[in-house]
């Protein structure tokens, strides 16, 4: 009797190591994977959809301006490397179709976090007419809410069994941006006046159509875009005729069209982040998408009353 015990008490043992042994493989497992994203946005709402399961990493270095950007070998080769690619779109990420070609889509899943939803047309001259489209979705919160949902979705196709887990992490952070989305539509909702509001580059379209608002942009839909003396004649007037009081510029981008047109119309300037990128002090300070967008909130009510 006391030897069947023996031999049930070890069997018992060696099943409990083998249950940490695989637990520990699982851990590191986990540990392994490596997600990377394209910008900040992207990262800021992958690594919040994947909590403490993640390696999240972020292609396109703090600082640096995103539309210029263009990967290098080494980057590719780190694309390579992992499970999962995530960027914006094919109009602001538009090296990703190249990339697609040089990787094994069967090993790394890429997810555009636009897809389903309707993108607006633009335009912008380059020697002759060409049609675009804008990409920058995530700056209006209604929008950001069905990029995390895209990407949610992206991340359940490629790890089926963390749905749960990332389900409930997504569900946290869509929380936070619904109450982002009614901070700005509360903030705007009686304007009824002052509802014009000039930026450095075409970058708060979708925010201002979502609340009700009109964008003048400087430049096109890159901050770098060349801007002919005509049209900063043209800008000088419509500011004087709308009373515009502030023109808004961004920190990571030359701002000296928009300290121009400021100076020419004789009024004060502010920033309004596009949040194309943070830079490493504002990222060591615990700045993110939240309190950016909250700061742009507070900007853009110097102007819209």
């Amino acid at each position: 009797m006391k030897r069947k015990w023996r031999l049930f008490t070890v069997f018992m043992l060696l099943f409990m190591l083998s249950g940490c042994q695989n637990h520990s493989v699982n851990e590191q497992e986990v540990a392994s994977i490596k997600i990377v994203t394209t910008f900040y946005p992207m990262y800021d709402f992958t690594k919040n959809i994947m909590g403490s399961f993640r390696n999240v990493q972020m292609l396109i270095p703090a600082g640096v301006e995103p539309h210029d950007f263009e990967p290098s070998a080494k980057d590719i080769a780190n694309i390579t490397d992992a499970a999962v690619l995530i960027y914006n779109s094919d109009y602001f990420e538009t090296w990703i179709p190249k990339v697609k070609k040089n990787i094994d889509l069967k090993q790394t899943e890429i997810i555009n976090a636009t897809q389903g939803i309707k993108l607006m047309e633009s335009a912008k001259e380059s020697g002759e007419y060409q049609k675009t489209f804008d990409p920058h979705i995530w700056l209006s919160p209604k929008l950001a809410m069905k990029e995390v949902a895209n990407i949610r979705d992206g991340l359940i196709k490629k790890f089926p069994h963390k749905k749960a887990l990332l389900n409930k992490n997504a569900q946290k952070y869509l929380k936070k941006l619904m109450k982002l989305d009614d901070d700005y539509q509360t903030a705007f909702k009686d304007t009824t006046h002052h509802k014009k509001f000039v930026t450095q580059h075409k970058a708060f379209s979708y925010l201002a159509k979502d609340y009700g608002l009109e964008q003048i942009a400087i430049a096109g839909l890159s901050p770098e875009e060349e801007v002919s003396p005509a049209r900063l004649a043209e800008l000088k007037k419509r500011c004087k005729k709308d009373d515009i009081r502030i023109i808004y510029f961004e920190e990571t981008a030359s701002s000296k069209l928009a300290q121009t047109l400021a100076k020419e119309v004789g009024v004060e300037t502010a920033v309004l982040n596009p949040l194309e990128s943070l830079t490493k002090t504002e990222q060591k300070a615990g700045k993110d998408y939240f309190s950016i967008m909250e700061e742009n909130l507070k900007a853009l009510k110097l102007t819209i009353k």
